[in-house]
């Protein structure tokens, strides 16, 4: 995390930003400063790992490099999608049943962290329910299938299978063969979560300091230590939440994950009318490919269109551009509409797809890598992370014992690698096998 990571600090063009909830902004670090814990970040990880522990009479400071959100947790789809990238049949095969049975416990325990915070604190940020998965074709449905019977056979079973009419009440397109919807995913405004978030930190006693990215770590000390352009904190605990944008700060984390970049766009409103014939149910959507898209309709009727990845972080020139012929294939219809808003974001992709969770030292934890699902597990990641700082280190050892593999070709190829992999499983979606 560089001093100019994030420009002058304001938030991107998104339309979260423009449409986010009245926010104070909080002071920049200054000055040598104690802390008990000192949280590096303020998305949905620092602030799920800060609240947790502010609510159990912890003093939490959390710094944070731009505004509130400022990164993948205030720009991303709004979707709120239970699981992991990594399937529970990976998880499996890669680590045993018993992690694979440990995982399937967890995978939707974000999305309920999500609606207590939202119930708790009064957050507003249009929280509604239902996700779908919708697919292209017979393979789609026979994956999908698949991967609801694998949750059942774990006791989770809420998942349905959706037929080509039924889908249809959920996106108006001829576009999929059918699909399948879970009830207790959802969606929601994501800044305006986590500005009701660092409200309610500071609302049970936390400090929040905002503008200050961190230029150095140090985690090998007694008590660790970070420092600012203008100040430093030493602290008895530190939690670093950076993901994506932690940069070159903590050497020991930067080759562990890739920023991968994705991009999403707002339409006009459309008109309550227009948009219940477009998408009737109000859920969100995503589709099963490998380089997917996802959509939804905002609170004022708006389609959030996203979609496409940049391996490396890097944004597109245009991004209407890239987003455009896509949301035509799925609505034909909104030919004429305008976009309002477009923008990218990072998030922090793993190799294995599995997030990653553990310590540098005796006193720094770390959690990043959610690999682009990161809404729900990077708030399960936070109640982990804060019960093991509170004494409980049962469920983040899980997840600190498994063996991080790293990215082939290392930072140098790790990038064309993973091009030359997307376009293998791009190639294996369109032909249906």
């Amino acid at each position: 995390m560089s001093v100019s990571y994030a420009g002058n600090g304001a938030h991107t063009g998104s339309y979260y930003a423009a449409s986010a909830n009245p926010a104070p902004l909080r002071p920049a670090l200054e000055g040598a400063q104690e802390a008990d814990i000192c949280v590096v970040g303020a998305g949905f990880s620092g602030l799920s790992t800060a609240l947790h522990l502010a609510e159990k009479g912890y003093q939490v400071t959390v710094v944070e490099g731009a505004r509130i959100g400022w990164g993948a947790s205030g720009r991303n789809g709004g979707q709120i999608v239970n699981g992991l990238n990594a399937s529970l049949q990976k998880i499996g095969k890669s680590y045993g049943q018993d992690t694979a049975r440990f995982v399937a416990g967890l995978v939707t325990e974000g999305g309920k962290i999500i609606r207590e915070r939202v119930s708790t604190y009064g957050i507003q940020c249009d929280l509604k329910d239902g996700n779908v998965f919708a697919a292209f074709n017979d393979m789609h449905m026979r994956e999908l299938e698949e991967k609801k019977q694998l949750w059942e056979s774990y006791g989770l079973n809420d998942q349905r299978m959706l037929t080509k009419s039924e889908i249809r009440e959920h996106a108006a397109t001829d576009l999929y063969v059918g699909g399948m919807i879970d009830p207790t995913g959802g969606h929601m405004h994501p800044l305006n979560l986590c500005l009701g978030e660092a409200a309610a930190i500071e609302a049970n006693g936390g400090t929040i300091y905002e503008m200050s990215p961190v230029v150095s770590v140090d985690t090998n000390a007694a008590r660790p230590v970070i420092r600012t352009e203008k100040g430093q904190i030493t602290c008895r605990i530190l939690v670093l939440c950076g993901n994506a944008y932690l940069g070159h700060v903590v050497p020991d984390l930067e080759n562990r994950v890739m920023p991968v970049s994705t991009q999403v766009m707002a339409t006009e409103p459309l008109g309550e009318d227009r948009a219940r014939a477009l998408m009737p149910a109000d859920t969100c959507i995503e589709d099963v490919r490998y380089i997917l898209d996802y959509y939804r309709m905002s609170a004022d009727n708006r389609l959030l269109f996203g979609g496409g990845t940049v391996y490396g972080g890097t944004d597109p020139k245009d991004i209407k551009a890239k987003l455009w012929g896509n949301m035509m294939k799925v609505f034909p219809q909104l030919s004429d509409v305008k976009i309002d808003y477009a923008w990218s974001g990072n998030f922090a992709l793993s190799f294995s797809r599995v997030p990653q969770m553990g310590r540098l030292g005796n006193a720094t934890y770390y959690a990043h890598g959610y690999s682009g699902h990161g809404v729900t597990g990077s708030h399960t990641f936070g109640r982990i992370l804060a019960e093991a700082i509170n004494g409980d280190a049962s469920r983040f050892d899980v997840f600190a014992k498994l063996p991080w593999i790293p990215f082939p070709g290392g930072r140098t190829f790790r990038v064309p690698y993973s091009v030359l992999g997307s376009w293998y499983y791009e190639i294996r979606d369109r032909l249906g096998w």
